[in-house]
């Protein structure tokens, strides 16, 4: 289907609306309805609002629970883990796999510069921490 991510990543693509949402969950969670229809740029119904929340949620994109009454809606995953699913989705396609490629790519068209390589690999040189 072409409008999903391909099967390794399990997360379908977003309209722009849904992206819209989800970008006030991932900045304001935890979050109601309310919370979102109000922090949206365009006015929309709370019932439109809804729908297109438990859509985001059907798709793998945020999670409820639920306050008395109240749906309250946090991301499934942090931004950043579906950022790089994204990329990965892309350099998959346009280069093969070829993450250097991709990298070298950025470094020549300076969207990256050594400074912010020296930080990455700091953080990757850096130990992990175990989560509990």
């Amino acid at each position: 289907m072409a409008d999903k991510f391909d099967e390794t990543d399990g997360l379908e693509e977003l309209g722009d609306l849904q992206r819209e949402v989800v970008q006030v969950v991932w900045a304001n969670a935890p979050v109601t309805a309310e919370a979102v229809r109000e922090r949206l740029a365009r006015p929309l119904k709370e019932s439109t609002v809804r729908t297109v929340l438990r859509r985001l949620e059907e798709k793998g994109y945020i999670t409820h629970t639920i306050d008395g009454r109240t749906y309250v809606y946090e991301p499934r995953e942090p931004r950043g883990r579906i950022a790089a699913r994204a990329v990965k989705r892309i350099i998959d396609w346009v280069c093969n796999g070829s993450v250097e490629e991709v990298l070298v790519g950025m470094v020549d068209s300076k969207m990256i510069d050594r400074r912010q390589l020296r930080r990455i690999l700091d953080r990757m040189d850096a130990p992990k921490t175990e989560k509990k």
